[in-house]
């Protein structure tokens, strides 16, 4: 047989196709940056990111290693796309069984080179089989980044720019993945825009939305918007929630805050957590959620979901944006708003609301429900105390001071850095006393954070806790000892290395329950 002659391999001798869909997270190697060369997993065998030091630029940089395609590859890859095109239902691929999709595709696949009379090695169809199943059940050249555990954001600045990558340890990273044809970076914003189920268009050219994993999505269409042409950001979140162990693990809050917020949850106060953008508010919230009773109706609202209570009594609701025209009072057809969610949920009996995000007209209604009895948390972009009460009392929100003043916390969180080292911390948490018309608040900060010192202290006094002394006849000494003990427990699931969310949010529960036992498994004197 000639040397470069091709072997034609049969249907039956092609191996079926196998990827690892949960490929082991890896641990990162405590090195200088710029010796820094690591690769790691992401669609097993083949994609793997590759982070190294880019000598040129000076620079870390995040690579993806895929299987290269010769001509004769990639012809055949054109031929089968085509034809996956008109003989699958690419509906179908919606399904999250990958396991499932991956054979339904295949399937199809191998009548298609039987038709077709495609010749193809076993080698070959492998690699064209991976770059289908990338292309046609996952996202295209982004997929990989959506495999990596440590990705927060995946950012695309228009065409012919590298895309930009947010990763949990080495933070801002430029990668080798580029869009470099506009009308294809437009079909893929528009593939977006459908797997969140909105439309973008030259009339609509705006999207804001989240993608079936989750994963909120916000994305321009033409040049008139953005002038590199079409982009898209779209912030990664993890399928299994922080639990608070993880949370005291980053050193992004303390032992003794979380106690004290818990104890806050269980005597239904009202919580605020406020920061800058990406400074970790929703991920405190899901993690704050597993001190829920566990028997607690819970109802949250959301304009994109991102909120995962690990919870079983809990409704998620989220916005719907109308279609067409607006009305005479600005609303489109079908529009369901954060204010209707919100009016709504006050009559399935919640025992806690949960707002998303606080920026409009729905502000009104959860204080309302919060003077009414309904403990109620949320988050808000702020900075400050002071500067959650200007946007409270102002346009376009305009609650009265009096209303403001029903709020029991306001937990405050940057995004700093610590020896070059990006961060989230709890900076504050401000126990609110009384807001004054025109004299802003007075109030009491219990716990702070010494960015110096990186270190948490609390100045052994509460404000809440009088309330609660007041109005639950809770004596100030048993509602100090249990935060000692609830202090304890958590520093000790620490130590023990309770860090899956599910053994986690049980442990919670259970102590809800029978405290006792759970304070002598964990050896909480």
């Amino acid at each position: 047989m000639p040397k470069n002659e091709v072997v034609i391999s049969k249907e039956n001798e092609l191996e079926d196709f196998k990827i690892d869909l949960k490929p082991q997270i890896p641990q990162f190697p405590e090195v200088e940056i710029s010796k820094l060369n690591i690769k790691y997993p992401l669609i097993p065998p083949y994609a793997f990111a590759h982070i190294f030091w880019d000598y040129q630029n000076k620079e870390l940089v995040y690579f993806i290693e895929e299987p290269g395609l010769n001509p004769e590859e990639r012809r055949i890859l054109d031929i089968l796309e085509d034809g996956i095109k008109e003989l699958i239902n690419i509906s179908f691929l919606a399904v999250k069984d990958g396991d499932t999709v991956i054979k339904y595709l295949e399937k199809n696949l191998r009548v298609l080179i039987k038709e077709l009379k495609i010749q193809i090695t076993n080698d070959n169809y492998q690699k064209v089989m991976y770059y289908i199943y990338r292309d046609f059940v996952g996202l295209g050249k982004i997929e990989p980044f959506l495999c990596d555990y440590f990705i927060e954001d995946i950012e695309c600045n228009g065409v012919n720019f590298p895309i930009y990558i947010i990763h949990r340890k080495y933070r801002n990273l430029r990668t080798n993945i580029v869009y470099d044809n506009s009308d294809k970076l437009a079909t893929f914003v528009e593939r977006l825009a459908q797997k969140c189920g909105h439309y973008i268009s030259y009339a609509t050219p705006l999207l804001d939305g989240a993608l079936p994993d989750g994963s909120r999505v916000n994305a321009t269409f033409t040049e008139d918007i953005t002038s590199r042409g079409p982009s898209f950001t779209i912030r990664k979140f993890s399928q299994k929630p922080w639990p608070p162990s993880k949370l005291m693990q980053m050193n992004t809050i303390s032992p003794g805050m979380l106690a004290y917020l818990w104890m806050l949850i269980e005597y239904e106060a009202n919580i605020m957590i406020i920061g800058g953008t990406a400074s970790g508010k929703t991920t405190l919230l899901n993690g704050l959620a597993y001190f829920i009773p566990p028997q607690a109706r819970v109802v949250s609202i959301e304009d994109t979901r991102e909120l995962n209570l690990q919870h079983s009594n809990w409704l998620p609701s989220v916005a719907r944006e109308g279609v067409g025209l607006t009305n005479l009072v600005g609303q489109k057809y079908g529009d369901v708003s954060l204010f209707d969610l919100l009016k709504e949920s006050f009559r399935q009996r919640p025992d806690y609301v949960i707002v998303g995000e606080v920026r409009g007209k729905e502000a009104y209604v959860l204080f309302q429900g919060m003077a009414s009895g309904h403990p109620s948390f949320g988050t808000m972009h702020a900075n400050s105390v002071d500067t959650m009460l200007r946007r409270l009392e102002t346009p376009p929100i305009n609650l009265s001071p009096s209303l403001v003043e029903i709020l029991d916390v306001v937990v405050v969180m940057t995004q700093t850095k610590i020896k070059g080292v990006e961060v989230r911390r709890v900076t504050e948490i401000d126990e609110i006393i009384s807001v004054k018309e025109g004299q802003g608040a007075q109030f009491h900060i219990p716990f702070t954070w010494n960015p110096i010192t990186d270190k948490f202290s609390f100045n052994n006094q509460s404000y809440v806790f009088n309330k609660f002394n007041l109005h639950q006849g809770i004596s100030q000494e048993e509602l100090f000892k249990e935060l000692e003990i609830r202090t304890k427990l958590l520093i000790n699931l620490y130590k023990y290395g309770i860090f899956d969310y599910l053994e986690f949010r049980n442990i919670i529960n259970e102590y809800y329950k029978d405290p006792m036992a759970i304070l002598k498994r964990f050896n909480v004197k």
